[in-house]
């Protein structure tokens, strides 16, 4: 029985993809459960219209994540923490600071869990920090933790 998938279906498919899949798995487990509907001429015009349009959105925000790398490689993010004795910090230094200083000193908004830190920054001085923008789109920002006056 031919399907259109409704939603992402683990070991099958993406949602607005036409499947060839067994009857008794499409009426008993993916037409009930709302994931997929019998494939119909509308339903399979209207899946590549869908499909079209999710390509054309990924590559917009592909070209925006690219633009978005090139602005933030080699930034330099300046961060100003309380320091205890031998210049470690009372605390760390979060993704969220992070994402906090990039909007503030760069213009760029990005979301902490976007950033990825190897280990908490816990002392002052300067730290390579990776972006991850897209799947493979990253950019390298260097943090420079200062004391704070």
């Amino acid at each position: 029985m031919k399907v259109v998938l409704l939603r992402d279906v683990p070991n099958l498919g993406r949602a607005g993809e036409v499947k060839e899949v067994a009857d008794g798995y499409a009426r008993n487990y993916l037409i009930p459960r709302g994931l997929a509907s019998p494939a119909t001429e509308g339903l399979i015009r209207h899946a590549a219209e869908t499909r079209q349009a999710a390509e054309q959105r990924r590559a917009r925000q592909l070209t925006s994540a690219r633009e978005m790398a090139d602005r933030l490689h080699g930034a330099i993010v300046t961060i100003r923490a309380r320091v205890g004795q031998g210049d470690r910090l009372y605390g760390s230094i979060t993704s969220q600071q992070i994402a906090e200083a990039i909007a503030q000193q760069l213009g760029v908004e990005i979301d902490r869990r976007r950033i990825e830190l190897d280990a908490p920054i816990r002392i002052l001085g300067t730290h390579p920090v990776k972006v991850r923008l897209g799947p493979e789109i990253s950019a390298q920002v260097q943090v420079v933790v200062e004391r704070e006056a």
